[in-house]
């Protein structure tokens, strides 16, 4: 049973054309070590909360004001500040501080690229 699902699996992997699997890579890579792993695993259990998610969209438009993110999600600026704070830790968001209000953006470019190809993924199938 495990043989003829693991043959099946790879037949759907094949180009019709040439009944090759693409190339992924030129050289195969080893698996990841573990501690990359374990880290690679925590910055996807970030992105797994659709609000976070939500954070991150507005904050691709730019810096914003925690009130200000509240509004345009509706949440209360304590819950935005509360998902704010973990995306923080896992460095996707940098805060900076005017006077009372405290801002946020998008840590740097990656975190973009990371978004937008996950979205592009969702959107595709």
């Amino acid at each position: 049973m495990i043989l003829y699902e693991c043959l099946f699996i790879y037949s759907e992997m094949l180009d019709p054309l040439t009944q090759a699997t693409p190339p992924l890579q030129n050289r195969p890579e080893p698996p990841l070590d573990g501690v990359i792993a374990a880290r690679l695993a925590e910055l996807f259990k970030a992105l797994s909360d659709p609000t976070r998610l939500r954070l991150l969209s507005v904050l691709l438009q730019g810096e914003l004001c925690v009130s200000e993110l509240a509004e345009r999600l509706g949440l209360s600026p304590s819950a935005v500040s509360h998902q704010l704070r973990g995306l923080r830790q896992m460095r996707l968001v940098r805060m900076r501080r005017a006077g009372r209000h405290i801002f946020y953006a998008l840590d740097d470019e990656h975190i973009s690229d990371l978004f937008q190809r996950g979205l592009e993924h969702v959107q595709h199938g």
